[in-house]
């Protein structure tokens, strides 16, 4: 006979029998003598005790009836479930108990872990089994919903927590869908498909809703407006169709807030175009009544105005102010496509030209294009000016009244040679009585060759003049 073994209360041993290579438990308290043939191989160790709201993970479990008895085989040896796991509650083992041979604890006595409310874990099947009626199959997932203590399961592992999104005013979030589901509004839902909640409060997303992010509202103004973009065809907020590429405004006339829709992408943020009375501008690509772009056309707006531009418009000159003419000034305008004048009540084609006169304010139409602005000349009865007809070429001298060009005619520069030219600058009254002499150095002032040639001759002189023809 072998040593004497005192096993304390809730202690156990697992005892070797060498002839039969079965192992047993033996558990305390008691006195174990240990026969020549018996090793002990495990222990003493005190055995497991759960503390209320604990629980534990054992491995290779003992296989035991329905009255919760450990089963043996024929050779005594303990009954195990190879490759399985027990879990064990509080509630079902309120006294220590021990592990039998095959035994092993695989996770110690661990607090239940409580749900709070607005959280939740999202939980996998990792076996198929019945859940209360419910049909659970490998690889599975679905929410324990707080509040509420979770009970752990062999068959589920927990794969993470989650915690509510909370939605605030002027936000939403934003969900998208990595399978095949119903959403809690009932709606049906495919994989890689993205939503928003607007509902305020916290939202707790579905095992099968990833939250993508919390998008916040863009605040519309008097002044502002949002330019937009559909990514495809969908129903908009204002229940309006958009198709893919479509691009609109949202004024502060639709609303004061706007979210974008997950089809929606912000191209830019507008501001208002405003201009005074005297102010106008042409708009390149208006948009018609039915919202549609009118490409290649033109619309003229005219002060005291505001508005937005629409997507794809644009001022051609930006805002111009509007042709304030005098009674001496004109501005010279050319016909680019044809309309009925009715100024003059003709009607013009492209390419006329012709003069608008002052005095008056004029704002040319969008058919019409501002060439060039002219101004009168005043002329003296001993001054006057060369003009050339730019339609015959011919060239006269207006002489001695006020004369505005036409819209065909230019002024004309008359040459002439050097040693004239040298003359006419000189003052004749100051070098009445003296020398001549003309030198390439002479600093004369530049003559205006548009302007008629004139010379004063003083009195009791006189000039020799040559007629040229070319």
């Amino acid at each position: 006979m072998g040593p004497v073994y005192r096993i304390p209360p809730y202690y156990y041993i697992h005892v070797l029998d060498q002839n039969t290579s079965v192992t047993r438990l033996e558990i305390g308290p008691q006195k174990f003598f240990k026969q020549d043939n018996e090793t002990i191989v495990f222990g003493p160790d005190k055995m497991i005790t759960l503390p209320p709201r604990h629980y534990c993970v054992i491995e290779n479990p003992v296989v035991k009836n329905e009255d919760d008895q450990a089963q043996f085989d024929k050779n005594g040896q303990a009954k195990l479930l190879h490759g399985s796991q027990d879990v064990r509650l509080e509630n079902d083992y309120k006294e220590p108990f021990p592990l039998y041979p095959g035994e092993v604890l695989k996770q110690a006595a661990t607090l239940l872990k409580y749900v709070a409310a607005n959280s939740a874990l999202r939980l996998k099947a990792v076996l198929d089994f019945d859940d209360n009626g419910e049909q659970r199959k490998a690889g599975d997932e679905w929410l324990f919903e707080g509040p509420g203590t979770y009970i752990p399961r062999k068959e589920v592992s927990v794969e993470e927590h989650i915690a509510a999104t909370v939605i605030g005013p002027n936000q939403a979030l934003r969900l998208s869908a990595k399978k095949e589901l119903i959403d809690r509004m009932g709606q049906r839902r495919v994989a890689g498909e993205n939503w928003l909640i607007k509902q305020l409060g916290a939202y707790l997303p579905m095992a099968y809703e990833t939250v993508v992010s919390i998008e916040n509202a863009y605040v519309v103004t008097d002044k502002k407006a949002l330019h937009l973009r559909a990514l495809k065809t969908f129903i908009d907020d204002f229940g309006q169709t958009r198709n893919n590429g479509d691009e609109w405004l949202i004024t502060k006339e639709q609303t004061e807030t706007h979210i974008l829709n997950v089809y929606e992408q912000l191209v830019t943020i507008v501001d208002i175009t405003t201009f005074n009375s005297r102010q106008y501008c042409v708009i390149v690509n208006p948009v018609s009544c039915d919202g549609k772009n009118q490409w290649g056309k033109k619309k003229l707006v005219v002060g005291d105005k505001s508005f937005f531009l629409q997507p794809n418009e644009q001022l051609e000159k930006g805002i111009q102010d509007v042709y304030v003419l005098c009674e001496d000034e004109g501005i010279i305008v050319k016909c680019i496509e044809s309309f009925g004048d009715e100024i003059d009540n003709v009607t013009r084609v492209p390419g006329d030209k012709w003069v608008i006169r002052g005095p008056r304010e004029y704002i040319p139409p969008v058919q019409v294009e501002v060439l060039q602005k002219r101004k009168a000349i005043p002329l003296d009865e001993n001054e006057g000016i060369y003009v050339r007809d730019l339609k015959t070429g011919r060239v006269r001298a207006i002489v001695g009244n006020t004369y505005m060009l036409t819209q065909d005619e230019e002024l004309w520069e008359k040459e002439l040679p050097l040693s004239i030219e040298e003359f006419l600058q000189r003052d004749s009254l100051v070098e009445r009585r003296a020398k001549t002499t003309v030198t390439s150095s002479l600093q004369t002032t530049k003559r205006d060759k548009s302007r008629l040639v004139t010379y004063r001759v003083p009195q009791n002189q006189a000039v020799q003049i040559i007629m040229e023809r070319s």
